[in-house]
């Protein structure tokens, strides 16, 4: 009677848990690879620059309308706006929500820290996505416009966050948010090869911890400017328009017939 020989036992060692940092396969090799680049270009230095500029509010109203000015006044500034931020950002958070619905979470099974990794990136990037939904929606799209009145803009803000809740939103997702990008770049080096080994990617980690944690206290400082004592009850709009055929003289500039004569007549 003929008998089936047993299968040649296998030289590789056997897997343990869930190998880390696997790349796409398929066809959806492409699009993780963009969605991974568009969290750091530009999303990512989009978020630099705005908790940067919005760090201008511990200087007070005239400051923080100054910066928005400043950015609104940007050559191609709204084709910039919509080619750089808001078509990335939205395949960005599109893409980053179809896999985070698309995944398993296996924390239950494999309790380890790469895994816990995993799953927070994935819920802090569903806060992320739901924050800047509203916030875009608030402070672009809705109220008064702030790139055609930006002295209004720290007034918006603030009015915004007198509402407790609206607060503690803010401050959930400034965590949040500064998290996701923080642990983003660090998965960016390691996926596309910056980082090769396990110390380098150890050693590379402590750099974006730091960085993240700078930019949240960064976000978090800002905030407080807003809401804090030292301005409080902003002005509504701190650079009012000037009425039709009046110009207003320029800082420290004395108006004509002052009691300081020119000193170009006195030569005469």
């Amino acid at each position: 009677m003929a008998t089936t020989a047993p299968p040649a036992p296998s030289s590789a060692p056997p897997l343990r848990g869930v190998q880390p940092l696997r790349a796409g396969q398929g066809n959806s090799f492409l699009w993780r690879k963009l969605h991974s680049l568009s969290g750091i270009v530009p999303i990512g230095a989009f978020l630099i620059e705005h908790i940067v500029s919005n760090f201008e509010t511990i200087n007070g109203p005239l400051a923080y309308a100054q910066q928005v000015k400043f950015l609104n006044s940007l050559p191609l500034v709204r084709v910039l706006e919509w080619a750089f931020i808001f078509i990335p950002l939205g395949f960005h958070a599109l893409y980053g929500v179809f896999i985070a619905f698309r995944g398993r979470a296996n924390v239950n099974v494999y309790p380890w820290a790469g895994n816990w990794m995993y799953i927070s990136q994935r819920i802090t990037g569903l806060i992320a996505f739901a924050y800047i939904i509203q916030h875009v929606w608030r402070q672009r799209f809705s109220g008064v416009s702030l790139p055609e009145h930006p002295g209004a803009a720290f007034h918006k803000v603030q009015v915004e966050l007198s509402n407790p809740w609206m607060l503690a939103i803010y401050v959930i997702a400034m965590v949040a948010t500064t998290w996701h990008f923080a642990y983003g770049i660090w998965l960016f080096a390691a996926k596309w090869g910056i980082t090769p080994g396990d110390k380098a990617r150890k050693r590379f980690g402590y750099v974006c911890a730091a960085f993240g944690t700078a930019l949240c206290i960064m976000g978090l400082v800002s905030i407080y400017g807003i809401v804090g004592p030292k301005y409080q009850n902003a002005p509504e709009d701190v650079m009012p328009e000037q009425p039709a055929g009046i110009v207003l003289p320029a800082p420290n500039t004395p108006p004509p017939n002052s009691t300081n004569p020119d000193p170009s007549v006195l030569q005469k």
